[in-house]
């Protein structure tokens, strides 16, 4: 949203392509994390954590998920660098903060005239 919200000139040319990285790389992860619980849950009733049949299930679940997360380790930190510039600029979603004075409790003030 505050990438589409920015004036054109503030974007850098490779967010869109570290966003695509990262959005594929999720529902990668999505889609093997839910193969793992299916096949967790096909397990045989004795394959439990620390047994042969369980752990080289859960390590071939773990390998196939390093590569998507070595993509977020890589690319993540675009999420930061376009919510900086978001905020450098002028942006609904980004708001500039504004001060408000509030007068302290138990004081009085007085006004010449």
């Amino acid at each position: 949203m505050q990438l589409r919200n920015m004036p054109a000139d503030a974007v850098q040319n490779h967010w869109g392509y570290q966003l695509g990285v990262l959005h594929a790389a999720l529902d990668r992860l999505d889609a093997l994390h839910e193969e793992w619980l299916l096949t967790r849950d096909d397990l045989p009733a004795e394959a439990r954590p620390g047994t042969p049949v369980f752990d080289d299930a859960e390590a071939e679940y773990h390998a196939e998920s390093w590569s998507y997360l070595d993509d977020w380790a890589i690319h993540g930190s675009v999420l930061r660098e376009i919510n900086t510039a978001a905020r450098h600029n002028s942006s609904p979603l980004a708001p500039s903060p504004t001060a408000t004075a509030v007068p302290a409790l138990g004081r009085t003030t007085s006004v010449r005239r």
